[in-house]
């Protein structure tokens, strides 16, 4: 009776065994996992160790050296001396007067960079009949080194016979004067420079985000009577505002960190009135040989480029909650 009822049933599965924790079945989709994210660090890699040897490398060790008393033409071994170059520099004034000066410099190109861009690309936004020609022409100044535009507009700027000048005395508006070579005008006309040297690549970046705005938004707000006004503050500048936030971060840090032109344009000259913190830093490093120090400058435009980073991701992380 036993034997025939068992024998009635269905044969039954086999029982798999279950592995443990650190068992073959549980490890496997981990292995799987670990071949493609060896694989992505390998592709990685290549344009990692340029960025490791050519940026983070020389931070690190531009940082280490501030804590040195390292010095050009000096016979004994570099010693650390701690934060003593930071104690000095907190009670150097002519550093706080060039960091000034920086801060002035990078407001008074920002600001009307970004403004003077804005409009720029609203304009080549519209269909204007050689709209390609007006946008090739538009980034010209991005395409001339820094170097060559310095040397271009200090013959604009020349006293004698620099083009502002004659032109002011063709007008009957004054003889003309020293426009790089004057207290009270050298870092106005420096900052008249960067403007125009600038403001390509703001344009292009607006432009980018004014032709990802979908039209259909701005033809239903025209359709419900809003006027230009009403229509780029409601539908272009929310699209815009991402981008406008990003450029004007970037062009921060790129006119706090300006060199070249100002360099080719005064030398930081006349008496220091255009003299940026990285004209300073460089003068003491390489003029008069003091790297440490130099290094200790370096480090405090790290912490203030730190700083604008923070404020403008907060402010992009602040959009992304409000949007």
């Amino acid at each position: 009776m036993t034997r025939a009822a068992g024998a009635g049933r269905a044969p039954s599965r086999p029982r798999r065994e279950r592995s443990g924790r650190g068992g073959p079945g549980r490890d496997r989709p981990g292995r799987e996992r670990a071949g493609p994210v060896r694989g992505a660090w390998f592709l990685v890699l290549p344009a990692l160790l340029p960025v490791l040897v050519l940026s983070v490398g020389p931070l690190l060790y531009g940082i280490a050296l501030a804590f040195t008393d390292a010095q050009s033409g000096r016979a004994g071994p570099t010693r650390w001396i701690g934060a003593l170059n930071f104690r000095d520099l907190l009670h150097d004034t002519l550093f706080w007067e060039s960091f000034r000066i920086g801060l002035v410099w990078s407001a008074g190109v920002t600001v009307p960079q970004f403004l003077l861009a804005l409009g720029l690309a609203l304009l080549l936004h519209q269909d204007l009949r050689l709209r390609p020609l007006a946008r090739a022409l538009a980034i010209v100044p991005w395409a001339m080194p820094e170097v060559v535009v310095g040397v271009m507009w200090r013959l604009v700027y020349h006293p004698d016979a620099g083009v502002l000048n004659e032109t002011l005395r063709d007008l009957g508006l004054g003889d003309g004067r020293d426009w790089l070579g004057g207290p009270a005008t050298a870092l106005p006309a420096v900052i008249v420079v960067g403007v125009w040297a600038g403001m390509p690549q703001t344009t292009v970046a607006l432009l980018a985000g004014l032709q990802n705005t979908p039209r259909e938004l701005h033809e239903a707000a025209a359709v419900d009577g809003a006027g230009a006004w009403r229509r780029f503050r409601s539908v272009t500048w929310p699209a815009l505002r991402p981008v406008a936030l990003a450029i004007t971060a970037l062009n921060l840090i790129w006119n706090f960190n300006a060199f070249a032109l100002v360099y080719v344009l005064t030398s930081g000259g006349p008496g220091g009135r255009t003299r940026l913190p990285t004209l300073f830093a460089y003068e003491e490093a390489f003029r008069y040989g003091q790297f440490g120090y130099a290094a200790a400058m370096g480090c405090a435009m790290v912490a203030v480029i730190s700083v604008i980073l923070a404020f403008h991701l907060a402010a992009r992380l602040r959009g992304g909650e409000d949007g």
